[in-house]
């Protein structure tokens, strides 16, 4: 069950929003897709060169003839949304209250190439955890924005829209929503917004719980001795293995403006842009759920901020933000998946207080989505604790 809310200030501050894409829009999408001019590729490349023909190919046609947008937006458009301007931004949230007297506020952050969309299966566990089998006691109320720059909160319409400035924004919105007591979460790019919300620390910031803590060795040979088999493994596998797929990363840090004319003209040059991270460079594109990917492209490709969105990462690199040793003295929870980036406990100690570290047997880097309960139980031990 989902409620909106009543209270809240006044209407000049926070407007109800609900979604609304003109026909026009979805036949445009139809004939662009048809009207692909695809490129060739070498036989036998697989995901070497980046995502693979076949697959986007396959992706596209079911965009353009299997896929329902109505019923997505229709589906999104039964949880309360709303949108509120702070420094200057438009913001777009979902904001679900739960009945339980006892619920705590949480703040939950997306990343790229998300959207609000990565929450919608965690919603109803932790606002209603009694209808979920669940402690009752320990729900919360869940407040989902759009990141500036992101799907509908529209693009960012100055420079400056580091994971700084997001924090300081988000932390407003939860002051303005009358919250005095509230956690954050997020992944991916929400969880560098998150962990700046630590930084910042914020009146109110009761903890922070992050799917990722990007955090690198330091150089002292004492943190690499105590290092685990399972760390040793992932600093040279996995994170090796990002850094040499890494291209969308450093070209978003550097060119985004330059790539926005392909993501903006090209609903396949999006899609295919986007799919990189989500299918984990094409090597899992087999597992991917299409029409939930798909709506998160389409979300993208409506609002038009595949390049706003992309200036997140410049802004990051540029400020020095994103993930520095700046302390988090917040305490945090990191929630470890063995499909993901790694966080490594030794590094990340550094500069947080992490109070809660969490390694899974399974899910990967977009577990809001595919293990929500899990996310969602973590979330209460968590923020249960710190009482």
């Amino acid at each position: 069950m989902v409620r909106s809310v009543g209270y809240m200030t006044t209407a000049a501050e926070i407007r109800p929003f609900r979604i609304d894409i003109p026909q026009s829009d979805l036949d445009d999408l139809a004939a662009r897709l048809a009207g692909t001019r695809w490129p060739d590729e070498l036989t036998g490349a697989g995901t070497d060169y980046g995502m693979p023909l076949g697959v986007v190919r396959r992706l596209a046609e079911r965009w353009r003839t299997g896929y329902d947008w109505r019923a997505h937006e229709a589906r999104l458009n039964q949880i309360p949304q709303y949108t509120t301007t702070i420094d200057g931004q438009n913001i777009h949230f979902l904001h679900v209250r739960s009945e339980e007297p006892a619920a705590v506020p949480l703040l939950l952050l997306h990343g790229w190439p998300g959207s609000v969309l990565e929450f919608t299966g965690m919603i109803g566990p932790l606002t209603d955890p009694r209808a979920h089998g669940g402690d009752p006691s320990r729900a919360f109320h869940v407040v989902v924005p759009s990141l500036p720059g992101y799907g509908f909160s529209g693009p960012a319409t100055e420079p400056g829209w580091d994971s700084a400035r997001m924090a300081k924004t988000f932390a407003a919105l939860m002051s303005r929503l009358g919250y005095t007591r509230w956690g954050a979460a997020g992944g991916d790019a929400g969880a560098l917004v998150g962990r700046e919300l630590g930084i910042l620390a914020p009146d109110g910031l009761i903890g922070v719980h992050l799917l990722q803590i990007f955090a690198f060795p330091s150089g002292d040979p004492a943190e690499m001795a105590r290092l685990s088999d399972a760390d040793r493994q992932s600093l040279s596998g996995t994170t090796a293995d990002f850094q040499s797929k890494a291209g969308y990363q450093k070209i978003q840090q550097t060119r985004p403006q330059t790539l926005g004319y392909g993501l903006t003209d090209s609903p396949a040059g999006q899609l295919a842009w986007n799919a990189e991270l989500w299918t984990g460079w094409g090597d899992y594109a087999d597992y991917l759920d299409v029409d939930t990917y798909l709506t998160h492209v389409s979300i993208y490709w409506f609002t038009r901020t595949g390049v706003s969105s992309a200036r997140h990462y410049y802004e990051d690199a540029r400020s020095g933000t994103g993930y520095r040793d700046a302390p988090n003295k917040v305490p945090t929870a990191v929630a470890v998946f063995p499909q993901d980036f790694r966080t490594i406990r030794t590094f990340a100690e550094r500069a947080n207080n992490i109070v809660r570290y969490t390694e899974f047997d399974r899910g990967g880097h977009f577990a809001y989505t595919t293990d929500p309960y899990l996310v969602a139980g973590d979330l209460r031990e968590f923020f249960t604790g710190l009482g």
